[in-house]
């Protein structure tokens, strides 16, 4: 039997189904549980249990924990899978020297090419992380921290310097996340990154330069001490 011309032009009854990104789903979930703390450093992670919480197979956990473990949030052990990854204080040592090193060239970079405009963005930034510090949690101010740090990176106009800067993101926000509540008044904390706004408004590259670097050798001396052993 043949197909009418009128038959073939009849479009499908039904419309193909979007599969959504599952492992992406699992690992989203799996990360902020770990940058929230409430998986912490050291603690395996049960790929049967986690499953099971879920409502999903050991497949998709099992690949968002690969994924992770490509981010630096997760360790894979012989014959014990997955953990949280602990933290050294060589380890922060070496996260921070390449971080403040991007940050104060693209920090200098955004002093040339940036608008007024942009520029005076930075300085309403802290206005907002100030004034919210306190009744924001504790991942969410993390948020507004790498927020201000990685608009300065974007507006320093070099897109290899922002990639860059941008891979390091997931590892600066868990060394964040893990000592972020350790600091007493929130208010002040915010209020560090005001100097900061106010050198790059005023184009000073080595004012800018002073107070990135004392912000950031502050954050990274808190950060260590965290995880020294006594």
């Amino acid at each position: 039997m043949t197909t009418s011309r009128a038959e073939a032009a009849t479009p499908p009854a039904f419309s193909s189904i979007q599969v959504p990104d599952l492992v992406g789903v699992v690992e989203a979930q799996l990360q902020q549980a770990i940058l929230s703390g409430r998986i912490a450093p050291g603690e395996r992670i049960v790929e049967a249990e986690l499953a099971r919480q879920m409502g999903v197979s050991r497949a998709p956990v099992r690949e968002a924990a690969r994924r992770l473990e490509s981010l630096g949030l997760l360790i894979s052990r012989p014959r014990h899978g997955f953990a949280v990854r602990t933290v050294s204080p060589k380890q922060v040592n070496d996260l921070y020297e390449v971080r403040i090193q991007l940050e104060l060239l693209g920090a200098s970079l955004a002093c040339t090419h940036a608008t007024d405009a942009e520029l005076a963005q930075l300085d309403a930034r802290v206005d907002d992380m100030v004034e919210r510090a306190e009744i924001l949690s504790s991942p969410e101010r993390v948020a507004l921290d790498l927020d201000f740090h990685f608009a300065i990176s974007a507006l320093s106009g070099n897109h290899y310097l922002h990639r860059l800067f941008d891979n390091m993101q997931t590892e600066v926000r868990m060394f964040l996340a893990l000592s972020e509540d350790s600091y007493g008044d929130l208010k002040a904390l915010a209020e560090t990154h005001r100097p900061i706004a106010k050198a790059m408004m005023a184009r000073d590259v080595g004012a800018v330069e002073h107070a990135l670097r004392y912000h950031l050798e502050t954050a990274k001396d808190h950060v260590r001490g965290l995880f020294t052993k006594p």
